[in-house]
């Protein structure tokens, strides 16, 4: 079951970004080439109480199981939450392991489903862009019938995961995908079905993942992406300083 969920996640995303990036639907009228975010007027919008984008508008908007939001409300979301004063990229909760202990049993009863909603919902309250646990809870609640709910936070990560490839190609420095945590990065690879086999940090503030991915044919293809992290770090040291030390 699990499989045939995170399948059903990267065919979404796939078709997501087709639909954006060669042919958008005629009544949006419009194409999407992927680009760098405008990160200084993100934060302009998201603080401005008069911008539609901002920041406690867009999140209750968000909160409300909205599936009306397009690609740069999602945008907005994602990027704009590097300004908001809780943002922590290396927050981590005890849900949050539990969960992952949980989630990878081979099989799981009733209850250990309700227990990975439970931790899910939970890890998510305190870190709204988990993507790990967003896909936990998806499996959950389709595994218990809860197909609504599964079907809106499908919507939700779909939506967080195209927000970020919208971002550049990752092909090299100049094209990096933007991130505001370093485990989007590990995110964006494994739901594209390749695993990662090296990172490290290049300077000035990329970083630089090796990936393997089997084909059908069962060959295995390599790749590299690059992913800026510039503005998650200067965020993270501007509000906790001491760790520059």
């Amino acid at each position: 079951m699990k499989k045939i969920v995170y399948i059903i996640s990267v065919c979404l995303t796939v078709l997501l970004l087709s639909a954006h990036i060669k042919a958008a639907p005629a009544h949006a009228k419009e194409k999407f080439v992927p680009k760098a975010p405008d990160l200084e007027q993100i934060r302009e919008d998201v603080l401005n109480p008069a911008s539609k984008y901002y920041y406690p508008r867009l999140f209750a908007e968000y909160a409300r199981n909205e599936t009306v939001m397009n690609l740069e409300d999602y945008r907005y979301l994602y990027y704009g939450s590097l300004f908001q004063e809780d943002f922590n990229p290396y927050r981590h909760s005890d849900m949050t392991t539990r969960n992952e202990e949980l989630y990878y049993r081979n099989n799981h009863t009733r209850a250990e489903l309700d227990s990975i909603i439970y931790y899910a919902q939970e890890a998510l309250a305190d870190d709204p862009f988990n993507l790990s646990q967003m896909n936990y809870l998806i499996y959950a609640l389709r595994a218990r019938g809860k197909v609504n709910k599964a079907n809106i936070w499908q919507y939700r990560l779909n939506h967080l995961l195209q927000a970020i490839i919208s971002s550049g190609t990752g092909a090299d420095p100049d094209h990096a995908w933007y991130v505001i945590n370093p485990r989007h990065e590990y995110n964006i690879i494994n739901f594209q079905n390749a695993v990662a086999k090296n990172q490290e940090y290049q300077e000035p503030y990329f970083d630089r993942i090796d990936v393997e991915r089997k084909n059908a044919d069962g060959k295995v293809s390599t790749g590299t992406y690059y992913f800026n992290i510039r503005n998650m770090l200067e965020e993270y040291y501007r509000k906790f300083p001491d760790d520059l030390q």
